[in-house]
């Protein structure tokens, strides 16, 4: 049994690869998309029945969110962003435990040795997959910050100039923070990658060893996992994006 770092490649598109999470990402998708669109044709202004469980969670949520925005109209305008990011998360994570997922599949030989290249693997455990929804999470976060501030006042932020005050020191900590922004890519990417991999190999060691039962509370310990990363993921970006619409001056007053 050998697990690949990286994505198996089933068949080749050209140049371009048809790698096994693949599937599993765009499957996440329009599970997310199908519900989006089944909630919305089911709308009623009084609600009733499940559209009172959707309106509960998604105010739970919202409340959750005042506690770090200190403002519904924040809340509000993160809302899109954070929700997306945590279902999109979230499901990528549990589908991982689907019965099959990187144990089904044809045995091929890679350098001498015979290994399993399963037919689909969690879209979470391939970095590539958690380096977009980083890119796209730090983005939207420069992206608000400009929207709220103005480009000249959020570059304010990380380009300090060392004829003003707090002077050099300023200018080192603007450049520091700035280097933490770039950052942040790495650290989301990695956190999410390193957790659900290492999830997936401890399931699929467990399942090869002792099948049926002893893998059963792996599958509870990696539903919960799942589920913090998908809340990590999504309430750090809600933390930077308050931080990147708060100018400095804000900052101060509140301290």
């Amino acid at each position: 049994m050998n697990i690949s770092l990286a994505p198996e490649a089933l068949f080749h598109i050209g140049t371009f690869p048809f790698v096994n999470t693949l599937p599993m990402a765009w499957l996440v998708i329009l599970i997310l998309v199908a519900l989006a669109l089944t909630v919305r044709g089911k709308l009623r202004t009084v609600p009733r029945g499940a559209q009172n469980l959707v309106e509960a969670l998604f105010e739970s949520a919202l409340g959750l969110m005042d506690s770090v925005t200190g403002d519904r109209k924040l809340s509000y305008k993160f809302f899109p962003v954070v929700m997306t990011i945590f279902l999109f998360v979230l499901f990528s994570n549990l589908i991982e435990i689907v019965p099959g997922l990187g144990t089904i599949g044809l045995w091929e030989v890679h350098h001498g040795k015979e290994v399993l290249v399963p037919f689909i693997r969690s879209s979470s455990a391939d970095l590539n997959v958690t380096l977009a929804i980083a890119i796209v999470s730090v983005l939207s976060t420069q992206i608000l910050g400009i929207v709220a501030l103005g480009a000249f006042k959020y570059a304010g932020k990380f380009l300090v100039p060392p004829w003003k005050a707090p002077y050099v020191v300023g200018t080192f900590v603007g450049a520091l923070e700035l280097v933490a922004e770039a950052a942040k890519i790495v650290s989301f990417s990695f956190r999410l990658f390193g957790n659900i991999f290492a999830g997936e190999v401890l399931l699929t060691v467990a399942l090869f060893l002792v099948p049926y039962v002893v893998p059963l509370p792996f599958l509870m310990l990696e539903i919960f996992v799942g589920l913090v990363q998908a809340v990590v993921f999504s309430m750090l970006t809600l933390v930077f994006m308050k931080m990147a619409v708060t100018s400095h001056e804000k900052h101060e007053v509140a301290h």
